[in-house]
């Protein structure tokens, strides 16, 4: 299917690994142009550069820097200004009950959920708004609409974002832009290790057991990398030019049986 990406332009964050590189991979594939690529590791961005180009022929713009920083985050967006496609990716919230959880670790989650994708869509909305089209893409997640005591830092900046994308996608049309949700449940990265190793921990008391959870899982396994990313871009397509103001899910229905695994 052709999704119209040829000559256009993505800015991704947390592109160093996990979902943001398997999209930018999906990206490089169907034929877009350049990418911007954001993330803290500058040999992870390196390493991701040094791929796409050699594998796809794409033009890969890297730009190392910790987007929990507010003035990061405005120089992401004035760098990358004329970028078609913006993906919001970069988060890592911690997970914990609400008694093991300080303020600190809920600021310094949320600085990193809400906060950089607050800014960057605000920034790069202004710019998209003066061409007259872009998408922005939110990689949110499925404890937004399905409540987990446990990770109680992520299920409240995942609702909060999921009403961010809902409010700012239901106007955003009227100035051609196109803002949605991705809500991934669980996926195989390290990311998802670390947060199965916490649960583990809390069901069985040893963190070592992770693995068992995956019997728990619909057809016994995560989403992969790549599921997430080809809806993202899929999403972010021509082919989606009437779906904005909306949250996909993608957790093989988990979120539907009430389960939070």
């Amino acid at each position: 299917m052709e999704l119209g990406l040829k000559g256009k332009s993505a800015l991704i964050t947390g592109a160093s690994k996990g979902i943001g590189l398997a999209t930018a991979h999906s990206f490089a594939r169907e034929g877009i142009s350049t990418l911007y690529l954001a993330a803290r590791s500058v040999d992870g961005l390196a390493a991701a550069k040094e791929a796409l180009s050699s594998q796809y022929g794409t033009t890969v713009h890297v730009h190392a820097m910790d987007l929990s920083v507010t003035e990061n985050v405005l120089r992401l967006a004035e760098e990358c200004a004329e970028a078609d496609i913006l993906v919001n990716n970069a988060a890592d919230s911690s997970a914990g009950p609400l008694d093991q959880i300080s303020d600190q670790v809920w600021r310094d989650s949320l600085d990193l959920k809400i906060f950089s994708y607050v800014t960057l869509t605000r920034e790069m909305y202004a710019h998209m708004k003066k061409r007259g089209s872009g998408v922005i893409v939110n990689d949110i997640g499925n404890s937004g609409e399905n409540w987990d005591a446990n990770y109680i830092v992520g299920t409240t900046g995942n609702a909060a974002m999921m009403a961010f994308t809902r409010g700012v996608g239901g106007r955003s049309l009227d100035d051609g832009i196109r803002v949605v949700g991705v809500n991934p449940g669980p996926v195989a990265t390290d990311r998802m290790v670390k947060l199965m190793k916490r649960r583990a921990l809390d069901w069985y008391g040893d963190e070592g057991r992770w693995e068992e959870l995956f019997d728990k899982y619909p057809a016994k396994r995560p989403a992969s990398a790549e599921e997430v990313a080809d809806l993202m871009v899929y999403l972010a397509s021509d082919r989606a030019g009437y779906i904005t103001g909306t949250i996909v899910t993608i957790d093989g229905g988990i979120a539907s049986r009430r389960s939070i695994i």
